[in-house]
């Protein structure tokens, strides 16, 4: 693939969650951890049928209607958030293994985005798997530092509209 400009950004759909699950699952398996964490919480990263009525959902398609990335945000937690700042959790964000690197990430991000300008929002806060916030700082995220160890997810990351 040479460019992003060839993927169309749309809305996730109920007949899409067999191909979003399966980038999900390719996504998880490359993540750096052991064989068994990875086997135990593959499940709660999956999508379901309910995740779709309570999250957006966008997906990356290519020309022959395949389907290489997906976006998902929803609300956010204001205590997560940086002070006086309103904005969206982007819940997920997968790109296929052999997309990655492509600008894929980027037109997804971009549209959680445009969403949180149409709602009047801040930014955009990810919790991120701690092997991509090289991939998130690289997209002009900024780390959000830990104030509440027990409140706090670790790789909070912000990236400001």
């Amino acid at each position: 693939m040479s460019n992003s400009e060839n993927i169309i950004i749309k809305p996730m759909e109920r007949g899409d969650l067999d191909s979003v699950n399966a980038i999900v699952e390719a996504c998880v398996a490359g993540w750096d951890l052991p064989e068994r964490v990875k086997r135990l919480s593959l499940g709660s990263y999956r999508y379901s049928e309910h995740d779709l009525d309570h999250l957006t959902a966008v997906v990356a398609v290519i020309k022959n209607d395949e389907i290489i990335g997906v976006a998902t945000w929803g609300s956010a937690d204001s205590s997560e958030l940086p002070q006086n700042q309103q904005g969206m959790l982007l819940h997920g964000l997968y790109v296929a293994p052999g997309y990655q690197g492509h600008g894929v990430g980027r037109r997804l991000i971009n549209s959680a985005l445009e969403a949180a300008r149409r709602h009047g929002l801040d930014g955009l806060l990810v919790k991120a798997q701690s092997d991509a916030v090289g991939y998130f700082q690289s997209q002009g995220f900024t780390y959000l530092p830990i104030e509440n160890a027990q409140r706090d997810y670790p790789h909070r990351w912000w990236l400001a509209i």
